[in-house]
């Protein structure tokens, strides 16, 4: 069995994979290509569950941070404050995301401009805003006991089994011609 510290970085590199492939794929446009709309749905059924996880674990650590701190510095204020601005972006993004989602399973090809859109802001706001950032992440080095991270992980091996046949589903789906990432983030 792997340590919880492998799990998670699989699991981030899983979501990091996921996340390249959609920047490629809206980069390089489906032109109307409906042998799209299967991957982009698979994509977003990944980032409904990758990130409904992410969000979970964020909101422990705010909380956890907070619990174990009491009263709250300037410092660590902002970093709260920046932590849940991120979570609120993240999230109202997401919701557009999956409302195009939704409308791929219904309208199918014609709904690709509007999945591309939704998804273009979604990534690049992955990019701009989400990973590690120092102020909370420093707090919870220092505050947190590998108990605590095993808590806020909160990894159950359905879960780990549910976002690995998720990941498995968008590889199956991506599309041949799909160019890899020109990115490097």
């Amino acid at each position: 069995m792997s340590t919880l510290r492998e799990r998670i970085a699989n699991e981030r590199r899983r979501l990091r994979e996921v996340r390249q492939k959609l920047s490629a794929a809206i980069e390089q446009g489906s032109g109307g290509d409906a042998d799209w709309v299967p991957f982009y749905i698979a994509v977003a059924d990944y980032m409904e569950a990758a990130m409904q996880r992410l969000h979970a674990q964020d909101v422990k650590m705010g909380d956890m941070i907070r619990d174990k701190l009491g009263e709250l510095d300037a410092a660590a204020e902002q970093a709260l404050r920046e932590l849940d601005e991120r979570l609120s972006g993240n999230e109202q993004r997401l919701r557009a995301l999956l409302a195009a989602r939704d409308r791929l399973r219904s309208d199918g090809a014609a709904a690709l401009p509007d999945f591309e859109a939704a998804a273009r802001e979604f990534t690049a706001f992955i990019v701009a805003n989400m990973g590690h950032h120092g102020a909370t992440t420093d707090l919870a080095a220092r505050l947190f006991s590998p108990a605590d991270w095993e808590y806020m992980a909160g990894i159950s091996d359905e879960e780990l089994a549910r976002e690995v046949a998720l990941f498995e589903r968008v590889t199956a789906t991506t599309p041949p011609g799909l160019q890899p990432a020109s990115d490097a983030e």
